[in-house]
């Protein structure tokens, strides 16, 4: 696929945002009438929503917690992060590296400055303005280059982004793209909604956010369905228990949420290391 410039996103108050909305069902103050208007519509058609956007933050905790303590890792970027909230990545990778570096990413210059304006004094934890539909350029950014060596072991975090994204060939090649950049023993991590368990409702919304202009870049008549999401992982290595609603992806001493009740599914992949070579027989 040729390369991407995406057109720069520009702060526009009366056009709902995907991470704006998500600050409302998490009980947030940085959204505006647009997007509590959006919100409260799309609660009409799905009032689960914001329990939703909770088992999210779950997941993302476990998640991060693991690729810090069990994988080791110590280089986090964080693509289409949203606004600040409780429990942000670097927050949680800290409480267990205190040494991880974190890249926040998003395409929303709004988010971009509240997140600078909070992180100013944390040498180990920036936020830059980039967008996912262009990785080369992402990548190459030298806010993030500044502080990640993508030469080294690094984890690449998708969480609630790639449904933003309904075009498959342009997903894919985000995904792709990203897997080829990163070290082996990298890991990608995404969360995703999925239509498998409630198709109708999903359609519905999905045809709303596109029609609001809340999703775009292409459309669709319904979100990606599991089996669909698990392609994402082509060419990584699954860790247990695999691309699974996310209260199940390891809850430990959490109580989930109910599992038929999530629409969200999320996983971890590690890039394999290189295989070894042997030297031919002579």
């Amino acid at each position: 696929m040729a390369a991407l410039e995406p057109e720069r996103a520009k702060l526009d108050t009366t056009i709902p945002n995907e991470s704006r909305i998500a600050d409302y069902f998490l009980g947030g103050k940085d959204n505006f009438a647009a997007d509590r208007a959006a919100a409260e519509h799309a609660l009409t058609i799905a009032p689960e929503l914001p329990a939703l956007s909770r088992e999210g933050r779950r997941f993302l905790r476990r998640a991060v917690r693991f690729l810090a303590g069990e994988a080791g890792i110590r280089q986090f970027v964080d693509i289409g992060c949203g606004l600040p909230t409780q429990g942000n990545v670097h927050e949680i990778a800290h409480s267990v590296a205190p040494d991880a570096r974190v890249v926040y990413v998003d395409h929303d210059p709004m988010t971009v400055v509240h997140g600078q304006a909070l992180l100013q004094d944390n040498e180990r934890t920036v936020v830059i303005e980039a967008d996912a539909r262009d990785p080369a350029a992402l990548l190459t950014h030298p806010g993030l280059t500044s502080v990640i060596d993508l030469d080294r072991p690094v984890a690449i975090l998708l969480f609630a982004v790639l449904h933003c994204v309904p075009d498959d060939d342009l997903a894919t090649h985000i995904v792709t793209h990203l897997r080829k950049a990163i070290a082996p023993g990298s890991y990608l991590a995404l969360s995703h909604p999925v239509s498998d368990l409630c198709p109708e409702k999903t359609a519905k919304l999905a045809a709303v956010y596109q029609a609001q202009g809340t999703i775009t870049g292409g459309r669709r008549g319904n979100l990606r369905t599991k089996a669909e999401v698990e392609r994402f992982f082509d060419g990584l290595d699954l860790v247990e228990p695999g691309v699974v609603y996310t209260p199940l992806w390891r809850p430990g001493e959490e109580t989930p949420h109910r599992p038929d009740a999530t629409w969200v599914v999320g996983g971890v992949g590690r890039k394999p290391r290189r295989p070894r070579e042997h030297p031919a027989l002579t």
